[in-house]
């Protein structure tokens, strides 16, 4: 009977002393309570506590997210804005960081998003909807800022605040929409206009260089004609000097023979002298000097 106590007591010694045994992770940090009081702080590894007496408290040191819900905001011109942020925060590992996590805030997630949902109406509640759009790098800088103050005693470190939507009401989202469109056709309407113009400008510039192409030959050619003239002055003002009268006679002649035609000339003209002697015929004498 002693015996069979014996083992009863020893067996559960062990299993109690196995029990004692306690292991914390890499990502998280760990409280040791003795009786309800803080007893030390158990970094990650293998770790005996007294079962029973102690209590361990595992705390997640890792970057974490919440969500702080949807809520809907009055703006400064009145309008009813559903905002939307999330909240990055990191317990710190150090030991009173750890404590003041545990021991300075009662559930510092619930706190963090009660927080950040306050400070986002009254960030939010003194801007218009337009510039709370336009300026979401200020109130993410301006909402992360707030909390990192208000959180210094919690031991914990906002790494970031950024805002997930800010939706205006369904009514002014359609005339958001349309006026949005109808800048954007503004801009299409714009473009094809440019783009007509320039294309317009072109074919103009093409015009005018094929104008200014057909000016220069005909200017050309005006002057190869003038230059072909004076040429044949020159040349008959050497070779018949005096004969232009002549020269003019010869061209008519050559003219009319082209096509042909016949024509009487006068037997004591001169430009029957000229045609022989550009044949190689004399010309026949008058009977008046034969006589002589």
């Amino acid at each position: 009977m002693n015996v069979l106590i014996i083992v009863i007591v020893s067996t559960v010694l062990v299993i109690l002393f196995l029990c004692g045994f306690k292991v914390v992770r890499p990502t998280h940090r760990a409280l040791v309570e003795r009786l309800g009081k803080y007893h030390h702080f158990a970094n990650p590894g293998l770790h005996w506590i007294i079962p029973i007496i102690d209590r361990i408290y595992r705390v997640n040191v890792t970057e974490q997210m919440v969500d702080a819900d949807p809520q809907e905001i009055i703006t400064n011109d009145n309008l009813n804005a559903t905002v939307d942020a999330q909240i990055y925060f990191r317990v710190r590992e150090d030991e009173q960081s750890v404590k003041n996590s545990q021991y300075n805030v009662y559930n510092y997630q619930v706190q963090i998003v009660n927080l950040a949902r306050t400070t986002l109406r009254n960030i939010i509640g003194t801007l218009t909807l337009k510039s709370a759009n336009s300026e979401r790098g200020r109130i993410n800088t301006e909402l992360h800022q707030i909390l990192s103050e208000e959180t210094t005693d919690w031991g914990i470190s906002i790494v970031r605040a950024e805002l997930k939507q800010i939706d205006p009401p369904q009514d002014v989202q359609a005339t958001m929409n349309k006026v949005v469109k109808a800048e954007n056709e503004k801009i299409a309407a714009i473009d094809y206009a440019t783009a007509a113009e320039t294309e317009a400008d072109g074919v103009k510039r093409a015009k005018i260089k094929e104008a200014e192409g057909f000016r220069q030959a005909k200017i050309l050619s005006a002057e190869g004609e003038a230059e072909a003239i004076r040429l044949v002055n020159e040349a008959a003002e050497k070779y018949f000097i005096g004969n232009a009268q002549i020269l003019r006679k010869i061209e008519a002649v050559e003219t009319s023979l082209k096509n042909n035609a016949k024509i009487v000339v006068p037997s004591d003209s001169d430009l029957v002298n000229v045609i022989g002697e550009m044949a190689g015929v004399l010309p026949l004498e008058k009977k008046g000097k034969k006589a002589e």
